[in-house]
């Protein structure tokens, strides 16, 4: 096996390439077709101070609609408690708090989605710049033609022995 940066020979039992350093793990591994199946434990990251969290994850329209409409039951949640739970004016309006959370999240979220697509847009609809140099500025960038050389035009190399024996004979 060799390795994918620098193709220099590795066996299979190497993590690291001796040579340039990079991450060989996963060569055998591919080889055989037999690549890790991603589990939840491998989707959370682990920081250099040693905790855990969660890999983000690109923002779509799916979990910015989850995000708001979940915010909405909660305020209608804090309502319900508020107004019809008893003692619930107390502490109903506590649910307000994952409410606001949600429904900022999911409006966040949405904004980002729309934000994504502009850009795209935006990078697909730009035309691609032509620029239009002067008749003599183009003959010049234009590259001469080549044409395969004649026999009479091969020049027969000089040998290196030649010339270094030349200085020899002369005292």
């Amino acid at each position: 096996m060799y390795c994918p940066s620098c193709a220099n020979s590795i066996d299979g039992t190497q993590k690291f390439c001796r040579a340039c350093g990079a991450n060989v793990s996963l060569v055998p591994q591919a080889l055989t077709g037999q690549l890790p199946i991603l589990t939840a434990v491998d989707e959370e990251e682990t920081t250099w101070q040693g905790k855990k969290r969660k890999r983000t994850k690109p923002p779509t329209i799916e979990r910015a609609a989850s995000n708001f409409f979940s915010g909405i039951g909660f305020v209608l949640a804090a309502l319900f408690v508020t107004f019809w739970f008893p003692g619930g004016v107390a502490w109903g309006w506590t649910l307000l708090f994952p409410a606001w959370g949600l429904i900022g999240e999911g409006v966040g979220q949405y904004l980002k989605v729309k934000e994504l697509e502009r850009q795209q847009e935006r990078l697909l609809s730009r035309p691609m710049p032509h620029i239009n140099f002067p008749a003599a500025a183009a003959e010049q960038l234009r590259e001469p033609a080549l044409s395969a050389p004649t026999t009479s035009e091969l020049i027969n190399p000089s040998s290196v022995a030649e010339h270094t024996t030349r200085h020899l004979g002369q005292s």
